[in-house]
């Protein structure tokens, strides 16, 4: 591994060395993270016989907070309904702006 920084005044043959290092660096990352991954997947499996209910209903709790209740489906709607002629004022003087 070397430690050769891109500048603008680097040869092309260090540049490629420098990309060729990354390249590996992030390779063996990647490798780790796919063992990383099998062994999660192997461990989950052997502790699915007795958790996975338990994980199921933990689960579907928490995507079920990734809802957003607060959130209004139809703004212009939502707009009119509440805001109405305010609502109406307020645009027609942001297109003078323009």
């Amino acid at each position: 591994m070397t430690n050769i920084v891109i500048t603008k005044n680097s040869t092309y043959d260090e540049r490629m060395e420098a990309i060729r290092d990354a390249a590996d660096r992030f390779a063996k990352i990647k490798a780790r993270r796919a063992r990383l991954a099998a062994s999660a997947a192997r461990v989950r499996k052997y502790v699915d016989e007795e958790e996975k209910p338990k994980r199921k209903k933990f689960d579907d709790m928490i995507s079920k907070m990734d809802e957003n209740y607060n959130h209004y489906q139809d703004a212009p709607q939502y707009a009119e309904k509440y805001y109405g002629d305010k609502m109406r004022d307020t645009v027609a003087m942001d297109n003078d702006w323009n």
